[in-house]
C-alpha cells in the first residue's frame, strides 16, 4: 500500500505541477477510493456487480467488457492496460490493451472464479501486483479531466465557470491543495467519469464530473456537501432517465452512502 501511495503522489506531481501532495494526503486519497470500490478486500479485486453486463476489476473497479459486448459506459480497464504497456509492466501473456474479458457471461465468470481457473489466478495476481500502477492511472485520469471537460465546451464563459468550480473544490482559499477536495474529484471521476462522453447519457443528460460542476452551488457554506448534493441530484436524474429494465433505483442507496463520505 505504501508503494501505491508514493506512486500516486509522484504521478500527480509529474502530470500536474500544481497538485503538490504530502505523503499523508496521498495515503488518505488512495485508501478512500479503494474502500469505496472494494471495501479494501481482495475478494472484490476481480468482481461482477449485480445488475451489470460487465466485470469490474482492480482497485478502481475499472469496467471491462467481454468479446462483442457493446455498452454506453466507458470501458476503462483497456485504458489501464495500455497505460501499463507504455511503462513496460510485466503482465500475463494473454493480456494486452485489446484483450476482451475472458468470460462471456456473469455465470461463466463466477464458475471460473469458484474453480480458481488459470486465467482467473493470473488476472488476480496481476491486479494485486500492479496496484501502484492502477493508482498512477487514476491520478493521471484526474490530471487530464479538467482540460478534457473544457475541450467539450464552446462558450468561454462556461469554460471559466467549470474551471473555477473545479478549483473551488480542489484548493483552499489560500491556494493550497485541499486534501478532501482532491479525494472528491479523483473519486467521482473514477466512480462516474468525466461526463464528456455522449454515450454516457440518458435522454441527452449526463451524470459525470462535468454535470456535477455545472449544477454545483458555489455559494453553499459547505463546499463538500454542496458537491455531494449536486452529485446526488445528477445521479437521481440518471435513475429517472434510465431504461426501466435496468432497475437503477436499486443503486441509489449505495451511491448516496458513497457520496456522503465526501462531507461527513
Amino acid at each position: 500500500m505504501r508503494a501505491i501511495l508514493f506512486l500516486l503522489l509522484s504521478t500527480i506531481l509529474l502530470f500536474s505541477s500544481e497538485l503538490k501532495l504530502t505523503k499523508n494526503q496521498a495515503e488518505f486519497i488512495a485508501k478512500k477510493v479503494w474502500m469505496n470500490e472494494g471495501a479494501g478486500l481482495d475478494r472484490y479485486l476481480v468482481h461482477w456487480n449485480e445488475g451489470e453486463d460487465f466485470a469490474s476489476v482492480g482497485i478502481g473497479h475499472f469496467i471491462w467488457f467481454s468479446r462483442g459486448h457493446t455498452e454506453r459506459f466507458r470501458e476503462v480497464f483497456p485504458m489501464v492496460v495500455a497505460f501499463m504497456e507504455e511503462r513496460n509492466v510485466v503482465m500475463p501473456k494473454w493480456l494486452h490493451a485489446k484483450t476482451p474479458l475472458p468470460w462471456n457471461s456473469k455465470a461463466e465468470f463466477y464458475r471460473a472464479k469458484k474453480a480458481n481457473s488459470k486465467k482467473y489466478r493470473e488476472l488476480f495476481a496481476f491486479l494485486k501486483r500492479t496496484m501502484p500502477q492502477q493508482a498512477e492511472f487514476m491520478a493521471l485520469r484526474l490530471a487530464e479531466a479538467l482540460p478534457q471537460m473544457l475541450g467539450t465546451i464552446k462558450e468561454s464563459q462556461k469554460q471559466q465557470l467549470i474551471k473555477r468550480r473545479f478549483n473551488h473544490i480542489l484548493y483552499h482559499a489560500d491556494g493550497s491543495i485541499d486534501e478532501r477536495g482532491l479525494y472528491i474529484l479523483l473519486d467521482y471521476t473514477n466512480f462516474k467519469g468525466e461526463g464528456t462522453l455522449e454515450s454516457e447519457r440518458y435522454k441527452g443528460e449526463g451524470w459525470g464530473l462535468l454535470q456535477v460542476l455545472e449544477h454545483l452551488d458555489e455559494d453553499a457554506p459547505d463546499k463538500y456537501r454542496a458537491f455531494a448534493e449536486s452529485a446526488k441530484a445528477m445521479l437521481s436524474r440518471r435513475i429517472k432517465n434510465s431504461p426501466p429494465q435496468r432497475g437503477e433505483e436499486r443503486w441509489r442507496k449505495g451511491w448516496n452512502v458513497r457520496l456522503d463520505t465526501y462531507w461527513k
